[in-house]
């Protein structure tokens, strides 16, 4: 189900918005130290980073409210259709040893459409790792050309579910939703709210009491994987049985990032992560930037501020990444990780702190294939990331014990 058969999409006509080892371990593995860079150039302005409340959506969100049946995540992760986790991605992926490994079914695991990046899990959401009813979710964020999805893992029952990410519009004077095209490099859980990176834009809103059953919904239907938004009187998603619809977003103020790493203005959004061992809970997000390009900056935004009723939120931190090609990073206990890229070859996690003066040593080790991001899930002691290759897919855990 939910599968794309085409390219061509039939889409709402014109719309208009109204709006995832133990330490000493992985220190002791690292062949060599990577140094942090020390190129003279200038701190980040935390200015180019702050952000602003995007528009409000809460008119086309009330009505699909009325016409769609709305589905609680417990009900989501245990409903009947879920696709089940396999077994034996760890080696084609190369994942460490010790490792906690999911695999995907052989569609998922094989497919050059659907490419996963983020990850998130229900430690980021709630301290207590439980959700409502009692699940105990992993997320991971896909993009293809032109969709989003989020895929709700359910540990319990080696299950796993997708579900399409869509944007409310009006279209000739109706409510419809529209597909929304965003790499999705980064999510972040937190409380009832999804946080997904818009890499030009900076973040998009979803809420987990804004799922939507379109099999039990009088309005909606699974069929004609095509098809999304409303059609003929009845809501469509590609197929998708759950459609999870866009609440908010945080854009930057400066305007648009651009195309490529500058070093400069508003930061292309490519990762992010949630520190909950912070005395306040902080959105960690940083970029993606190539050798040639400016060292790529992190942020750190206060949750406080993003959760509460305020219209602006500046970033209480801001740096430059310790290395290029970073795909993700995480923080805890003052203690970072960093993914990065080395295209064919394996992945490297990067380990540091800050110390007055920057970055401490870096120390690396050989992790999988093309990892992403990165979340830490406090009960397990584990970092999460998921290998993005088609062929060499994985969702897979390290132990690290500065994650609890």
């Amino acid at each position: 189900m939910g599968r794309r058969r085409g390219a061509a999409l039939r889409r709402p006509a014109a719309v208009v918005l109204v709006a995832g080892v133990p330490l000493a371990a992985l220190v002791a593995s690292a062949a060599a130290a990577v140094p942090a860079r020390a190129d003279g150039a200038a701190a980040p302005r935390r200015s180019d980073m702050e952000l602003g409340r995007g528009p409000g959506l809460g008119f086309p969100l009330r009505v699909l409210d009325g016409a769609l049946r709305r589905s609680s995540v417990n009900a989501l992760i245990n409903s009947s259709g879920q696709r089940r986790l396999g077994s034996g991605c760890g080696g084609a992926a190369g994942v460490p040893s010790g490792s906690r490994v999911y695999c995907w079914d052989h569609q998922d695991a094989t497919t050059g459409v659907w490419v996963p990046q983020g990850v998130t899990s229900v430690s980021d959401a709630v301290r207590g790792e439980r959700w409502r009813g009692g699940g105990r979710p992993l997320l991971v964020s896909w993009h293809d050309q032109g969709s989003t999805r989020v895929t709700f893992v359910n540990p319990d029952r080696r299950t796993y579910r997708h579900v399409l990410l869509v944007e409310p519009a009006l279209a000739d004077g109706r409510v419809t939703y529209r597909d929304i095209d965003v790499h999705a490099g980064g999510i972040a859980w937190y409380g009832d709210e999804l946080y997904v990176a818009d890499t030009r834009h900076g973040l998009r809103v979803f809420d987990m009491r804004q799922i939507f059953d379109l099999a039990r919904s009088a309005a909606g239907s699974t069929e004609h994987d095509d098809m999304v938004g409303l059609h003929g009187g009845r809501y469509h998603g590609h197929g998708f049985r759950y459609v999870m619809a866009q609440v908010g977003s945080w854009r930057y103020t400066g305007g648009s990032a651009g195309p490529r790493c500058r070093g400069t203005g508003p930061m292309r959004t490519s990762w992010l992560s949630l520190d909950r061992t912070a005395a306040r809970p902080v959105l960690i997000a940083g970029e993606y930037c190539r050798p040639s390009a400016p060292r790529g900056r992190v942020v750190t935004w206060p949750l406080r501020g993003l959760t509460g009723d305020g219209d602006r939120v500046r970033p209480d931190w801001a740096g430059t990444l310790p290395a290029d090609r970073i795909q993700g990073a995480l923080r805890t206990h003052g203690h970072w990780w960093f993914t990065q890229n080395r295209g064919e070859q394996r992945g490297l996690l990067l380990s540091t702190r800050r110390d007055g003066s920057g970055w401490g040593r870096v120390t690396h080790r050989t992790i999988s294939h093309g990892p992403e991001a990165l979340t830490c899930y406090r009960g397990q002691h584990r970092i999460w990331t998921v290998a993005e290759h088609p062929g060499r897919r994985a969702l897979w855990g390290l132990t690290a014990r500065p994650c609890h």
